[in-house]
């Protein structure tokens, strides 16, 4: 056990002193005619060792408050918590995207899976670029995925400017999203990619050296082919490589069964933490109170005679 304020305990003296005094003082004494008994009747000394007990009870009541604002602490049980996955989604927002795809498109499919997707991974930390030509950080990594579900109206292919979503830059997007990713010192680094289209700044082995920079930093990447074919073979080098996995998606609920596949594949870990000092007032207090309740008790009947 540790102490807050262990120089307090130097005034545990002051109720040892009073305790000592209450036993040894012999002051407020009256002779009555039946202290002149013979010996054999007197029984004085289990009532003066009683009343001395009762007197006693308020200094020991002081002892335990001295005690207590010591401040008594102790190690709390250690726990473990969930380690943070920081997950990025990569959002191709081209005009390829505006595709028939189930009912709605593949625009409106991709995110609504996004958003159940985020539904059970609650603790996790989520973040949005969406790209096209270009790219944009829509929204920073944070565990408030509000923003994530109110999205979808304002990103959607048909409202974008044609310069931003007139073509498809898999590479330059997903080297931005590296850099979020190395800002967050901590928790797990997770991408994932979602696109129907074919980069061509992933060629001529541009891939091969943008997968050895996430396996560098740790980052995990996945991807989502939505549409008809095989998933563009650059895709697969980086997914390979990084620890991650390709998905190809034909319709809806496939898309839907990729991103369990993720979540099942990507398990939450955990970590112990170490303990903690937390304080450890419990037990006193409630022999504080206990002793006040019989020093009361004590006081209706229990006390000298002047």
């Amino acid at each position: 056990m540790t102490f807050a304020y262990p120089w307090a305990l130097f005034f545990l003296f002051i109720p040892f002193a009073l305790i000592l005094w209450e036993c040894q003082r012999r002051d407020m004494q009256l002779t009555l005619p039946l202290d002149h008994r013979p010996a054999h009747f007197k029984k004085g000394k289990w009532w003066r060792w009683t009343l001395n007990t009762s007197q006693c009870l308020p200094y020991l009541v002081l002892g335990i408050v001295i005690w207590i604002l010591a401040g008594p602490q102790r190690l709390s049980d250690p726990k473990t918590k969930r380690v943070l996955t920081n997950i990025q989604f990569c959002m191709d927002v081209s005009g390829s995207m505006m595709s028939q795809f189930g009912d709605g498109d593949r625009y409106e499919a991709a995110m609504e899976s996004i958003n159940e997707f985020v539904n059970y991974r609650e603790g996790d930390a989520f973040g949005l670029t969406v790209f096209g030509d270009h790219f944009i950080h829509w929204v920073p990594l944070t565990d408030d995925t509000t923003a994530l579900k109110y999205a979808p109206p304002f990103l959607n292919p048909r409202k974008l400017p044609r310069w931003f979503s007139q073509g498809t830059s898999i590479g330059r997007a997903l080297k931005e999203c590296r850099k979020l990713m190395m800002q967050r010192e901590e928790g797990d680094r997770l991408i994932i990619l979602l696109s129907d289209g074919y980069s061509f700044d992933l060629n001529n082995g541009a891939d091969e050296k943008l997968a050895r920079e996430f396996r560098k930093e740790n980052i995990t990447v996945f991807a989502v082919h939505i549409g008809p074919g095989n998933a563009p073979d650059p895709l697969v080098n980086i997914t390979s490589y990084t620890g991650g996995e390709v998905f190809a998606a034909g319709d809806p609920e496939g898309l839907k069964a990729v991103f369990r596949n993720i979540d099942a594949m990507q398990k939450s870990r955990l970590e112990k933490t170490s303990a903690e000092t937390m304080d450890h007032f419990h037990p006193y207090c409630l022999a504080g109170i206990s002793l006040l309740g019989v020093f009361t008790i004590f006081g209706f009947g229990l006390r000298y005679t002047p």
